[in-house]
């Protein structure tokens, strides 16, 4: 894979707009109203309206993830075969994104639970949000986690919501498809791009009238439970973004320590593109002033246009450990039983569907990111729809860390290529 079919496979979704700023507002007048009418008359009318529109546009949503997450994860499949075959330095590079995606999201697994015991979420927010939500069932066994991840039964695997199977199955499906020949494998990725294409521009529409959906969910909330939802959403913000800012940690460190760099110099450097970052909230539109920070920091030129737009394609280091925090958050406002099993079902999938994750603000791939990895833990999906009414909050840390980890990896990459022939000067 060139750098410019990389980039290629990072824009490749059709344009997508979210009404961010109106989402949050619909939710917090929501919320208001909600509050203010609890018990008054009017509420019982309004409630038989608010609820079914809040809960339809849920469906909405919830109806693409398992078509969204089957094709991108062939894609993100595809996509990193090709890369890997394309030298020595795209195996390095994979072989460190790879690492520190498994390290994102055993980091997820392991220190939101902490978090949580150390600061547990307001029990009259757990009740109010997860009073919502469904029995999740029973938890499986060692011997029916290990037995359930190859399905016996694709159709009826997905049709039963049994999301890791469904995983394992397109991953494999996709690794086999490199194995055709060009016709046959192009016929392929042609397909599973125009589904992934097509249930974007479905998602683009529900969200569009994301504001109606998340006024319903949120008045429907607050009439029931008064005002306990505002400090749920606070606490929830604060906790995955704090699961966020250790991975920004983290790119510090690589940078000093695998990349050689001095921790002001990476800072400095960094600065202008984490700006762009912040301001867009997108790693593909910080692409350029990456590109900037990457030079100012003595990187070969070679080395930053390869890994850049490779890291941009395929590399959302921050995705796994903070999906996995909003996975475990709804685990705790629903109930569900967070054992080592349902753990380690939750980070493999938030593994394996970082690979297919579009290079687009969270707002849009919120549900077909944290929705696969909730599924797998058995977790209802219901809060979800309340949690990405303020996804905008800690989608500034993931775009941050993720900007902030992929110039990192650059600069170690390079460094690990060892040309001593091209002489390297920091600015």
């Amino acid at each position: 894979m060139t750098p410019e079919t990389a980039d290629n496979s990072a824009t490749r979704m059709p344009p997508i707009t979210v009404p961010a700023g109106w989402t949050f507002l619909g939710l917090a007048l929501g919320i208001a109203l909600g509050w203010l009418l609890s018990g008054t008359a009017i509420s019982g009318p309004l409630l038989a309206v608010a609820g079914p529109v809040g809960k339809l546009w849920l469906q909405g949503l919830t109806m693409t993830i398992l078509p969204l997450v089957a094709a991108l994860l062939f894609n993100g499949v595809v996509d990193t075969v090709a890369a890997a075959r394309a030298g020595p330095m795209a195996r390095r590079t994979l072989g460190l994104i790879f690492g520190i995606l498994a390290f994102s999201a055993i980091l997820g697994g392991l220190l939101t639970p902490l978090l949580l015991s150390l600061f547990p979420v307001p029990a009259d927010a757990a009740r109010a949000i997860g009073a919502q939500s469904a029995d999740p069932g029973p938890v499986p066994g060692i011997g029916d986690f290990l037995t359930g991840l190859i399905p016996s039964n694709i159709v009826s695997a997905a049709g039963d919501n049994a999301m890791l199977p469904v995983i394992v199955f397109f991953a494999l499906f996709a690794l086999a498809s490199t194995r055709l020949a060009d016709g046959p494998r192009q016929t392929l990725a042609s397909l599973f791009e125009g589904i992934a294409g097509a249930m974007m521009v479905v998602i683009g529409w529900v969200l569009a009238v994301a504001p109606i959906g998340v006024f319903g969910l949120a008045f429907s909330v607050a009439a029931g439970s008064g005002g306990a939802a505002i400090g749920a959403l606070a606490h929830y913000v604060s906790i995955v973004a704090a699961v966020g800012g250790v991975i920004l940690i983290g790119a510090y460190m690589l940078a000093v320590f695998g990349a050689k760099r001095s921790p002001l110099a990476y800072a400095r450097a960094m600065l202008p593109a984490q700006t762009v970052a912040f301001s867009t909230q997108s790693s593909l539109a910080s692409l350029p002033a990456m590109l900037v920070s990457c030079r100012n920091l003595g990187v070969r030129e070679r080395t930053g246009e390869f890994v850049l737009p490779l890291a941009v394609a395929l590399f959302r280091p921050t995705g796994p450990a903070m999906n996995m925090a909003v996975a475990i958050y709804a685990a705790h406002l629903t109930g569900v039983t967070l054992t080592p099993l349902v753990l380690a079902s939750g980070i493999l999938t938030a593994f394996a569907t970082t690979m297919g994750a579009v290079s687009l603000p969270g707002a849009i791939s919120f549900v077909t990111s944290c929705g696969p990895v909730a599924i797998a833990m058995g977790v209802p999906v219901e809060p979800l729809a309340l949690l990405v009414a303020v996804e905008m909050l800690p989608d500034l840390m993931r775009t941050l860390g993720n900007v902030s980890m992929d110039v990192a990896v650059t600069a170690t990459v390079d460094r690990l290529e060892g040309d001593e022939g091209a002489p390297r000067t920091v600015h």
